[in-house]
């Protein structure tokens, strides 16, 4: 069990963790920008980034999930936040030594933006992110009782509420960025933007799951 403080900090880290994902151009935003520029409409802007939106979504729902099942094994709690947070760092690890971003993205259609959110969010790990902090708001007081198909509509409820919460300060950051990107800044400063984040994304994977760890371990 957690007290109100660090739940708090908890939730935090989940908007922040949604910022970061926004800023990020291996998330997408530089896709909703061209997406515009292509079709010469500022309109085409929001309904891209609503599609990359979705489809980050539900691949934060989709990791999330079945650990929301998995919580309501309430005497495995510990176990299951040791090996969540060993499988975040083991990811980070492996994504820190093979820096590449996966080539079958490059072959998912422009138009499919939903698909390819949910694709790329995947393959870099980005709803394991999450995990630790999520199974961390499971271990808040009061969850440990009551029926087991309650408890376990509560643990999925909490999985959706995190990755929609995640989802919009996202959609937020990038969405920001993106704009100022098509009205303001322009095309140049979109093609210096697509700075490597690879590494610094490794090593937040790492930083993440060793969070975890060590809230698994002492709480």
């Amino acid at each position: 069990m957690i007290d109100a403080a660090n739940a708090a900090a908890l939730w935090w880290a989940v908007i922040a963790s949604g910022l970061y994902h926004g800023l990020n151009p291996g998330m997408g935003w530089p896709l909703a920008v061209s997406a515009a520029l292509m079709e010469r409409r500022a309109s085409a802007l929001p309904g891209a980034l609503a599609a990359l939106g979705i489809g980050h979504f539900l691949a934060m729902a989709a990791i999330l999930a079945p650990f929301a099942l998995m919580a309501t094994l309430i005497a495995w709690e510990r176990e299951l936040r040791v090996g969540a947070a060993c499988l975040v760092i083991g990811m980070g690890l492996f994504l820190a030594v093979r820096r590449k971003h996966p080539r079958f993205l490059a072959r998912v259609p422009p138009t499919r933006l939903a698909l390819w959110s949910f694709l790329a969010a995947t393959a870099h790990g980005a709803g394991l992110m999450l995990l630790p902090v999520y199974l961390g708001l499971c271990a808040l007081p009061g969850e440990g009782s009551g029926e087991a198909a309650a408890l376990m509509s509560s643990t999925v409820g909490a999985a959706l509420l995190v990755a929609l919460a995640h989802t919009a300060a996202m959609m937020a950051a990038g969405g920001a960025l993106a704009s100022g990107v098509y009205y303001w800044l322009g095309l140049k400063f979109l093609s210096r933007s697509w700075f490597n984040l690879d590494l610094l994304w490794a090593l937040s994977l790492v930083a993440v799951g060793a969070f975890g760890l060590h809230g698994a371990l002492v709480h």
